[in-house]
């Protein structure tokens, strides 16, 4: 099965995303599974590999995607034609506590020449309600092989909230993003989880664990203070025009800090924070979720993301490249000069 490089208008979709797909279309589309969440790599020959979330269409219900999700992998030299190879991950057998559903993560290669694969995993065991981090490993971008049989990170209760359903419908520990330390110490990780105390709506925290060799991980108190978000998901960090970032995405539900907005970028002192997440401002977009920053050649940056509800239809594919740019006065915004002259 392929991924589709034809543009957008080839598809049958409701009027308004016809009309917001001409402005930013839609990179990858597969014809009989959804895609949601994505994290990107580039390897020593220039080329793009995408590690996404996919599921079946014919199970009809986007809702149940969740409990059938796999790591897909893509590759492109573009950034905007794939070409769809292996899946990079899938649960393991049963049992196995990531034998429900594999989860988003994110990619790096490591000072030994590997590549890391860190990814979220749920089981059977307590009907996916509890989400734990766990790692592949590969010499070349496309054979992954579990690093051992169990997870390499877990929530720790002396900071962070474990399952209790009557607080939240979940356990969340998930969507790690894994970056070397600024000054050479080791590598960080970060973690979509919540704080133990406070409100149940306003718990979300981003969780944060070290290692000195990416295998053995030490969890670490969080690198925020709650600040209304029930969660923040698949987190990530990067400097944009010298000013470190930590962008997220959270769904109003269940949050008590509601509106329209579901992607923000918060600043921070360091790659490290602390980070001002009560002062976090919003990324304007009706239809995208859980978008990655991804640099370009020129130390410029786009977001890659899954375009999610419109006219309440779940669309559940990747879009181009969206340029964007960063100043302090304004926020995370589109570049509209790099975004005409790449149209």
């Amino acid at each position: 099965m392929e991924a589709s490089t034809v543009r957008p208008d080839r598809f049958r979709r409701p009027r308004r995303l016809k009309r917001f797909s001409a402005r930013f279309p839609a990179m990858l589309r597969l014809a009989d599974h959804w895609v949601w969440d994505s994290w990107y790599a580039r390897d020593d020959d220039g080329l793009w590999h995408a590690f996404f979330l996919r599921a079946s269409r014919a199970l009809h219900d986007p809702h149940r995607r969740h409990r059938r999700a796999t790591i897909g992998h893509a590759v492109s030299a573009d950034l905007r034609s794939w070409r769809l190879v292996a899946d990079a991950v899938v649960p393991s057998d049963t049992p196995g506590w990531d034998d429900l559903a594999t989860w988003t993560g994110c990619t790096v290669r490591g000072p030994d020449g590997l590549w890391y694969l860190f990814y979220t995993g749920v089981g059977h065991a307590e009907g996916g309600l509890v989400q734990r981090i766990g790692l592949a490993v590969s010499d070349d971008l496309t054979t992954w092989r579990r690093h051992g049989t169990e997870p390499i990170v877990q929530a720790d209760p002396t900071w962070y909230e474990l399952l209790d359903t009557d607080l939240w419908y979940e356990q969340a520990w998930r969507d790690p993003w894994v970056f070397p330390d600024p000054d050479g110490a080791g590598w960080h990780m970060l973690i979509t989880a919540r704080a133990n105390t406070g409100p149940a709506d306003t718990r979300g925290v981003v969780g944060h664990a070290t290692s000195s060799d990416l295998l053995t991980w030490t969890v670490r108190p969080p690198l925020s203070t709650p600040a209304g978000f029930g969660h923040l998901e698949v987190p990530q960090v990067a400097v944009l025009d010298g000013q470190p970032l930590l962008l997220f995405s959270t769904e109003a539900t269940g949050s008590a800090r509601r509106g329209d907005h579901r992607i923000w970028v918060a600043t921070g002192e360091t790659t490290l924070g602390p980070w001002d997440i009560a002062s976090a401002q919003p990324f304007a977009h009706p239809h995208l979720y859980a978008p990655r920053l991804v640099p370009g050649p020129a130390d410029d940056w786009s977001l890659i993301g899954f375009l999610d509800h419109v006219d309440e239809t779940f669309v559940g594919e990747l879009t181009d490249p969206i340029p964007v740019r960063y100043r302090a006065s304004t926020g995370l915004v589109v570049d509209p000069t790099r975004a005409d002259r790449e149209r």
